[in-house]
């Protein structure tokens, strides 16, 4: 399902790159999680099949696992359903849809704000790192190799930018500057124990999750509270333990294998590129493997 049809049962309030978020009574959002996907800053021409109903289920598991760390925005306690419009409700072909792949969540005011949190060099930081010494203008240590653990995890915030924008990393100094010192400080305190947390547990399964982006609102008493989704592949690293070997890139259940081949085929950040099938069924084994590890092994 590349795109939700709620035949004008709701009211759409805004519709993101993965995510459609539609209006509810109370002061309540319904999240439907599609399977579109995008890859730097751009949406592909077709989707993953079956990737909406992965990333609402693993969200809904670290909500659940991570909710004794920070608050978060899960408002439907596992019945989505019974928590919509009767319209909705009395729709059987709508509700099945709806079913695996939305979210009953309360409004908060939404930091601007992508809070990464980053265990291991790879990636833009790497990129970053191997030019400068520096990842996000912090320096580093010296002689990292690509996909060394930091000595420990570090907080790299970026821009939270509009649809067909780019996300911009920046410091956490400049992270200070936009939403005040001591709301940075404290959204930084949250998120490497969110990590640290889901890392530990990950390692379990068999798991590294290399770095991660946390989204967070606050609500009405200017408290911290986790949002959007939170651990998927769509916003994680994971890297298989069995083969992880510093000094070189990783396998990876993410969509870094989309990714790959944009760049080899020369269409990194271009638009209306369509992945071929193999691609796209690859991508999805990967998302449901990770999956199976994490909430079923």
């Amino acid at each position: 399902m590349n795109k939700s049809d709620l035949k004008g049962k709701l009211p759409l309030l805004a519709q993101g790159k993965v995510r459609e978020l539609y209006k509810l009574p109370d002061n309540k959002l319904l999240f439907v999680a599609t399977d579109r996907i995008s890859a730097y800053d751009v949406i592909l021409g077709n989707g993953i099949p079956d990737k909406g109903r992965v990333l609402t289920a693993l969200s809904r598991f670290w909500f659940d696992y991570l909710k004794d760390v920070v608050p978060n925005h899960l408002a439907d306690h596992g019945d989505v359903i019974a928590c919509l419009p009767e319209s909705i409700q009395s729709d059987s072909d709508l509700a099945a849809v709806l079913k695996d792949r939305a979210l009953v969540v309360n409004r908060y005011k939404i930091l601007p704000l992508e809070v990464i949190v980053r265990g291991y060099i790879t990636g833009s930081a790497w990129n970053e790192y191997k030019k400068t010494g520096t990842v996000h203008g912090t320096q580093m240590p010296a002689g990292l190799q690509e996909s060394q653990a930091f000595p420990t995890p570090i907080y790299t915030p970026s821009t939270k930018a509009e649809q067909g924008e780019h996300d911009e990393n920046i410091s956490p100094e400049k992270a200070a500057e936009i939403v005040g010192k001591d709301l940075a400080a404290k959204v930084e305190q949250i998120a490497l124990a969110l990590y640290k947390k889901a890392h530990d547990y990950a390692q379990t399964k068999g798991i590294i999750i290399a770095d991660t982006k946390f989204e967070f609102g606050v609500d009405e008493s200017g408290n911290v509270v986790l949002v959007d989704e939170v651990l998927t592949p769509d916003s994680s690293r994971f890297w298989p333990k069995d083969s992880y070997k510093i000094g070189q890139g990783q396998d990876s259940y993410d969509k870094q294998y989309v990714r790959d081949w944009l760049v080899a085929n020369g269409l990194k950040g271009v638009d209306g590129v369509s992945i071929p099938e193999d691609v796209a069924n690859k991508t999805r084994e990967k998302y449901l493997e990770v999956y199976e590890k994490l909430v079923k092994a």
